[in-house]
């Protein structure tokens, strides 16, 4: 079996479009979502273009999710009970415009859908054994680490999992690293890549392969920029065009975690 795994998409429909077609081409058999399809310039066509998708599809919570669900929840309560944060502090204004437009984007259509969504996944592949899919941390969908961070304050949360290897997502950095006797991979951003524009993503089965896919830049750049979200002209210059560069991105995740 040939599974994919893909994270971090953040409504960025032209780089999801490109990396399903090769997905096609490849003879995935199954796709496994790891959060934060949202939000994002064009999240209700990303969720179409995966619930349709022909390849199954397995999808887990991200924080993206669970922030733009506590966005639609407020309209009953009339507070935010989640920002998706660490420190738990609400989010800059033009962030939480954001969550708000992508909340109303996909609500009531989709907001069932992905409140069932599960936190973490099992699945067990051929010569690779069980993997287990989360988004930040088996333990957190905001706890984030790299290819640095230290590996005794990671070990706790890895060791006890009965599982081989782990797949997580969150940095938007591909890498791969042992965290004791665990192997740990990070697909990368489809969406919103730091480093090398283009979009991130994981091919598991029989072997463990970080993969890159390329799109027209410039016309999906155009594209999201004619869309209605409230950052379209920066999300198409920072997110597709000119990504920031990975060695900037390294420094303050990792500074933020463990």
């Amino acid at each position: 079996m040939r599974v994919a795994a893909v994270y971090d998409i953040h409504g960025n429909l032209p780089a999801l479009e490109a990396v399903l077609r090769e997905l096609r081409d490849e003879k995935v058999d199954r796709l496994i979502v790891g959060g934060d399809v949202i939000p994002g310039p064009l999240p209700r066509e990303c969720l179409e273009a995966l619930l349709t998708s022909e390849i199954p599809a397995q999808l887990i919570q991200g924080n993206g999710e669970l922030a733009v669900l506590a966005q639609i929840d407020a309209r009953q309560t009339g507070r935010v009970e989640y920002w998706g944060t660490v420190s738990g502090k609400p989010l800059p204004e033009a962030v939480q415009e954001v969550l708000r437009w992508s909340a109303e984007q996909i609500h009531p259509d989709y907001t069932s859908l992905i409140h069932d969504w599960p936190k973490t996944l099992r699945l067990r592949i051929d010569a690779l054994g069980d993997v287990l899919f989360c988004h930040g941390t088996p333990r957190s969908e905001v706890e984030c680490f790299t290819r640095l961070t230290p590996e005794e304050p990671l070990r706790p949360l890895f060791e006890e999992l009965g599982t081989s290897l782990v797949v997580c997502g969150h940095t938007h950095m591909q890498f791969e690293r042992m965290i004791g006797s665990v192997r740990v991979v990070n697909p990368g951003s489809v969406g919103m890549p730091f480093g090398r524009a283009g979009a991130d993503w994981l091919l598991l089965g029989p072997d463990v392969q970080l993969r890159h896919t390329t799109y027209d830049l410039a016309k999906a750049a155009d594209f999201i920029r004619h869309s209605s979200y409230p950052q379209a002209a920066p999300f198409a210059e920072t997110s597709i065009l000119h990504p920031p560069s990975e060695e900037s991105m390294l420094e303050a995740f990792t500074r933020a975690s463990f």
